[in-house]
């Protein structure tokens, strides 16, 4: 019953993720906000956090990225740039969670320290595919100076807000996960109900 919560958790996680992506990130893009994409990922990795700290297995929150992409590809189409930058923000938290799974110091400098390294870690990644592996003709256009910027200016704004997202997001799922426990079978059930309702939603804005 526990795997069950999980995996049911990761749906509605990742399946949150990917509305948010394609209700938020519409109205930023379309308003022209700046650094939309910063605001957008930082929302992720709170959401990752507490996923994380829901599903504390190998793989998770690599998981929760999958399934967010593929949310975003059924109900919005292909965008190149959004489902890489997913995935990539995905796996970049999922290789530095595990990488400091055993890293000994205090708990908050570890989680505001996984926040840091995956900012980074997904922009640098996600500039460097797009540009050079891909070759996305707008980055391609852009060159070295939009990946620095990529790199070091979104990334740097993203870090500075992980630094308290990731823990606070850690620290809620922790919590969610003891009262979700108590009422586990009902919990179970409004949660389906509301990841069924979350791709209902995605089709009627899509």
């Amino acid at each position: 019953m526990v795997k069950i919560k999980q995996i049911t958790c990761l749906l509605f996680i990742g399946s949150l993720w990917g509305l948010n992506e394609m209700i938020t990130g519409d109205f930023l893009y379309s308003k022209d906000i700046p650094l939309a994409s910063v605001w957008l990922s930082s929302i992720a990795l709170f959401l990752l956090s507490a996923g994380r700290a829901i599903a504390h297995w190998p793989g998770s929150s690599a998981t929760i990225s999958v399934i967010a992409s593929l949310f975003r590809l059924v109900n919005a189409g292909p965008y190149l740039c959004h489902l890489l930058g997913i995935l990539m923000l995905g796996l970049a938290f999922e290789a530095v969670v595990s990488l400091l799974s055993g890293f000994r110091t205090k708990k908050a400098t570890r989680l505001s320290l996984i926040g840091i390294l995956s900012a980074y870690g997904s922009h640098i990644l996600f500039a460097l595919v797009i540009t050079y592996a891909i070759r996305y003709a707008y980055w391609v256009s852009g060159g070295l100076t939009k990946v620095l910027d990529h790199i070091f200016v979104s990334g740097s704004f993203l870090a500075m807000l992980a630094v308290f997202l990731v823990p606070l997001g850690f620290y809620l799922g922790k919590k969610s996960e003891t009262l979700f426990l108590r009422q586990l079978r009902l919990s179970l059930t409004g949660i389906f109900i509301l990841t069924l309702l979350f791709w209902l939603t995605g089709r009627f804005v899509g």
